[in-house]
């Protein structure tokens, strides 16, 4: 039985040459677009979303590479660029008729989150994203046996053949490693939900290491223009993130301010899945941002 988010109604909608994604639509009023992370669907956004639906259109999608979306196949290092994506996010919202719109990610989403704000400024009214560095930065602070926490970004970084070839050998070990390790409170995914996550996951391994690749590659190469060129999300930003700077070594909130000058960054004390074992937070903070 596939699982959805109840009282959404659910549709494929195109946002590229030959790639729809699945996507979760429920409520009215003032657009929000919610981004899901890694090993996850748009599933993760099931509390959260119906709360912020009582005075919001809520559009939850699977991303390109994840869940019931479409999956191509990444021939020139481009399909899975956090740009590439960030661009089906806006034309989604488009095809559902909403030219502005607030955006929220975690993980995953949030860096497609991060690079949809840096290239359609325009577009993004407010910007939320939960537990994640910019891509630059993620990088940076990876040092010496601290690295060692990040090792899936390390491996799915590599050409392709051999990680993929890895993690299809035992599948539910590598997600279901991610899902126990990063989670605070295992209660907050259950049984139903965590099978959907893995049976997703394991359908989708040539695509989720193409999106994790594109990060140690062309979205670096994206980052360090903007960088350069001084570039900055010009939105108000709201980060809800992990102590990670006291375990790693760096400041969280300087890190994000660099890059977002109107910057709320709050540190929290649940795991990874906040928008699951803390969901009444994480929707308060993003009313209160998208207010």
């Amino acid at each position: 039985m596939t699982l959805r988010i109840p009282d959404f109604d659910y549709r494929r909608v195109a946002v590229d040459d030959g790639v729809a994604l699945n996507v979760a639509v429920g409520g009215s009023g003032r657009p929000v677009v919610l981004l899901h992370g890694f090993p996850q669907t748009h599933l993760m956004w099931r509390h959260v979303a119906a709360d912020l639906a009582a005075d919001h259109t809520v559009i939850c999608p699977d991303l390109r590479g994840y869940g019931d979306s479409d999956k191509p196949v990444d021939r020139d290092g481009l399909t899975y660029a956090k740009r590439t994506m960030a661009a089906d996010v806006v034309a989604l919202a488009r095809a559902l008729g909403h030219e502005r719109f607030a955006l929220a990610g975690h993980d995953r989403g949030a860096l497609v989150g991060f690079r949809t704000g840096l290239d359609h400024p325009d577009a993004v009214r407010r910007l939320a994203s939960l537990d994640v560095l910019p891509t630059l930065d993620m990088w940076d602070v990876l040092r010496g046996t601290s690295a060692a926490v990040g090792f899936h970004l390390y491996l799915m970084a590599q050409p392709v053949g051999l990680p993929e070839q890895l993690i299809a050998g035992s599948p539910d070990a590598f997600f279901g490693h991610f899902l126990d390790l990063w989670s605070n409170d295992p209660a907050a995914i259950p049984a139903d939900v965590r099978a959907a996550y893995l049976r997703a996951s394991r359908e989708a391994i040539p695509s989720i290491v193409a999106d994790y690749r594109a990060s140690a590659l062309i979205d670096v190469e994206h980052d360090e223009a903007d960088r350069r060129a001084g570039n900055r999300l010009r939105m108000p930003v709201a980060v809800l993130q992990q102590d990670w700077g006291a375990a790693l070594g760096f400041d969280a909130a300087a890190r994000w301010r660099a890059w977002a000058p109107d910057l709320r960054h709050t540190t929290v004390s649940c795991g990874h899945f906040m928008a699951e074992e803390a969901p009444t937070q994480v929707g308060g903070t993003l009313r209160e941002l998208f207010r």
